[in-house]
């Protein structure tokens, strides 16, 4: 009997610029049963740059041109987040299957309206939070699972970046809706089932006061509350000096997780010199696998050899946690996740 040899599934990327790039380098040489076909990106020479660096002999700035190619079976969309919803739904229609980075989109309804294409043309729809392929993560999520921890209570999460250097770049609110998506999702992912029924938040420029009248906020800290009684806190900064940082703790009745930093009695002291343990500096030096995994998870699924995680639908109940923090932000006030999304 011989062994059946699958067909490379056949991947386009739209968006080029660092996690697009890093996601061709992965599809072009990390993964199996997979195919570059070709690049998009609007701006002029990107696409072509990286595509003949890969190897990769199909290139354009008009990513319906690559939608149009029938090589193409699914794509990645790794574009500005303004314009994700918009990418989503050519794609669909073009009857490719989407992975697609966060967030699913800056608007509710941009979201209803990407999930409603892909499921329209029957298409899957992945939404990009690869701390649920992180390894840490995927086995404090199962010990939640296996009811190890006990009654969820109390969660926490924390993103703070490495530097601030172009602020210009950086759009109104995105610090929830860029930054802190993650942690809304991953406390979700961890909260046993459970979902988020009300939202504090408060947000400041503390790295950078001048830059708040042009709307950049670069700290923030949100408290929520879940229909199954537990609590969470989240926080985010533009700029940890001593490099990049994320954790995570699940406490419960019969016990914690805790994913990230190490809770040794041993004082750690983080600082401009760096740090008293060893700790990584960039995004990429700690969740390069998960993005790998991630992407080979989506393969799986255009295959049909594994069931969808992390969908359109888990984008769009993140979004809906972000748009009530900035609700709360703007109004000083708790804000109920009904008030957003009835």
């Amino acid at each position: 009997m011989t062994d059946v040899i699958e067909k490379p599934v056949g991947t386009g990327v739209i968006g080029v610029g660092l996690i697009g790039s890093y996601h061709a380098t992965s599809l072009a040489q990390r993964l199996l049963g997979v195919r570059l076909v070709g690049l998009a990106d609007a701006m002029p020479g990107v696409a072509e740059r990286r595509a003949t660096a890969l190897g990769c002999a199909f290139w354009t700035s008009d990513y319906q041109e690559l939608l149009r190619n029938p090589a193409v079976e699914a794509v990645v969309i790794a574009t500005p987040a303004a314009n994700h919803a918009d990418a989503i739904v050519a794609a669909a229609q073009a009857g490719k299957a989407v992975f697609c980075e966060k967030p699913i989109a800056n608007e509710l309804a941009d979201a209803n309206r990407a999930i409603r294409a892909a499921r329209d043309a029957g298409v899957i729809l992945q939404i990009g939070f690869q701390r649920r392929f992180d390894r840490a993560f995927v086995r404090a999520r199962r010990l939640v699972d296996t009811s190890k921890l006990g009654q969820i209570q109390l969660l926490r999460s924390v993103t703070r970046d490495p530097s601030l250097d172009r602020p210009e770049r950086v759009s109104p609110w995105s610090i929830f809706r860029e930054t802190l998506i993650h942690d809304i999702d991953v406390l979700r992912f961890l909260a046993g089932g459970a979902e988020p029924v009300e939202v504090y938040a408060t947000a400041d420029a503390l790295i950078l006061p001048d830059w708040k009248a042009r709307g950049m906020l670069d700290t923030a800290v949100m408290t929520l509350r879940y229909d199954s009684g537990a609590m969470a806190t989240a926080d985010a900064s533009f700029q940890a000096v001593y490099g990049y940082d994320v954790r995570a703790e699940v406490f419960g009745s019969e016990g914690m997780a805790s994913v990230g930093e190490s809770n040794s009695i041993d004082l750690i002291h983080h600082s401009r010199a760096g740090s008293t343990r060893t700790r990584p500096n960039w995004f990429l030096d700690v969740f390069g696998e998960a993005y790998t995994t991630e992407l080979a998870h989506f393969v799986a699924c255009v295959r049909g050899q594994a069931p969808l995680e992390s969908t359109g639908e888990d984008g769009r109940a993140a979004l809906v946690v972000a748009l009530a923090a900035i609700r709360s932000v703007e109004s000083h006030r708790p804000v109920r996740i009904d008030e957003i999304q009835p």
